[in-house]
């Protein structure tokens, strides 16, 4: 008897759906131009927003911090792990975010399942927007609070539901910063108000903010100018930063109950000493510097303004993130293999990361690119686009 037989049967309706995920392999470092399984295209599809992920100074931070420090951590924060570049990280974190402290982790998905399940638990109730993230869901389900959703951005919608539930021990409303298939931005301020008024708590997963939102990317937060209003932000150094590992940002007391119950910094080695010198090689730079989160958003409205120009359909996105809305899912599959055959990396984005019938191509731009790189890019999308009457 086969009893992981289940298995293939899971993987064969996946195929027949056109929603078996594609892994590419990449073949060197990340940048505007890459090489993903043997073949050399313009990289249209990872997080690098600024670009740091190759930087040289970041490469000799973390070179630095192996000939100190070692490869590896060889045990968890609370018992051996927590080594003097970590508390400078977090030092240079909460000057650059403008709070009391912050807590760093393995990435910023172990973040969310640190804090929820920290914050809320049974006889609490949860106010998530339906669209947040994976790592969200997954801290909220762990939580054993009651979870409540409501209309994705919609601020009278979770009034009227937060409305219902009043009585609730402790509430906790919990929003991404910004949407990571969408694009859009999260009504942080509605959300504050609302949050003020019934007393609940208030946490933002700024993931794709961080590093692209706000003065020189310091988040959503400095964005709508909201600091020492909301109480728990997260975010993560996988993204904008370059680099690997999420951390926790508000006040000292927080931060100091985390340490003491978030089970991923108690039950996980350290982020590794390379990692965490570059992370502060990134945080010296962004406070020096804006001139890359300039250059993203100037990337930003170049290719959206033309993408639109052309016909495509990019959605309600404010950010980088650019989602070419195609509907039927075998189409966006077909388009993004196209894509790859003209020479451009971007993947097509179907079920269950986002709803059936809303697959996409999500454009993920950068400040590695160059207004070249996009006018020919948007070249081969509109082509493909026409053959595929999607424009």
């Amino acid at each position: 008897m086969d009893k992981l037989g289940f298995i293939k049967e899971e993987l064969d309706n996946l195929k027949e759906a056109c929603l078996l995920i594609n892994v590419r392999t990449i073949e060197g470092p990340q940048g505007a131009w890459v090489t993903v399984d043997g073949k050399k295209v313009l990289n249209l599809c990872s997080n690098n927003y600024l670009g740091l992920a190759n930087d040289p100074q970041l490469k000799s931070a973390s070179q630095k911090a192996i000939d100190a420090y070692g490869v590896g951590p060889a045990a968890v924060r609370t018992i051996a792990g927590t080594t003097t570049l970590h508390k400078e990280l977090e030092r240079k974190l909460a000057l650059f975010k403008g709070v009391e402290s912050t807590l760093t982790f393995q990435s910023g998905f172990c973040a969310n399942l640190a804090v929820i399940p920290a914050i809320v638990g049974e006889g609490d109730v949860v106010f998530s927007d339906e669209l947040n993230h994976a790592s969200i869901i997954d801290g909220c389900r762990l939580s054993k609070a009651k979870i409540v959703r409501y209309g994705h951005c919609n601020p009278k919608d979770l009034q009227a539901k937060i409305s219902d539930e009043k009585d609730a021990r402790r509430m906790l409303i919990i929003t991404d910063g910004v949407f990571s298939m969408e694009g859009d931005i999260a009504p942080l301020p509605e959300i504050v108000e609302i949050a003020d008024k019934f007393g609940a708590i208030t946490m933002v997963d700024d993931a794709h903010g961080e590093g692209v939102l706000g003065r020189g990317g310091r988040g959503i937060v400095d964005h709508f100018n909201l600091h020492g209003k909301v109480d728990i932000e997260v975010g993560t150094m996988s993204k904008a930063f370059g680099v690997v590992g999420g951390y926790v940002a508000g006040t000292k007391k927080l931060t100091d109950f985390l340490a003491q119950k978030g089970r991923p910094f108690l039950f996980s080695s350290a982020v590794t000493a390379a990692d965490v010198a570059a992370c502060i090689a990134v945080v010296d730079t962004l406070i020096k510097s804006d001139d890359m989160v300039k250059k993203l958003w100037s990337n930003t409205r170049f290719f959206q303004d033309r993408m639109k120009q052309t016909g495509f359909n990019i959605g309600k996105t404010k950010t980088p993130i650019t989602p070419v809305m195609i509907g039927d899912a075998k189409v966006a599959r077909d388009f993004s293999q196209k894509l790859f055959e003209e020479g451009i990396f971007a993947q097509s984005i179907g079920y269950p990361t986002v709803p059936v019938g809303k697959a996409r191509i999500r454009v993920m731009l950068s400040a590695t690119h160059s207004e070249g790189d996009l006018t020919w890019a948007i070249g081969h999308f509109e082509k493909i686009g026409m053959a595929l009457s999607i424009i």
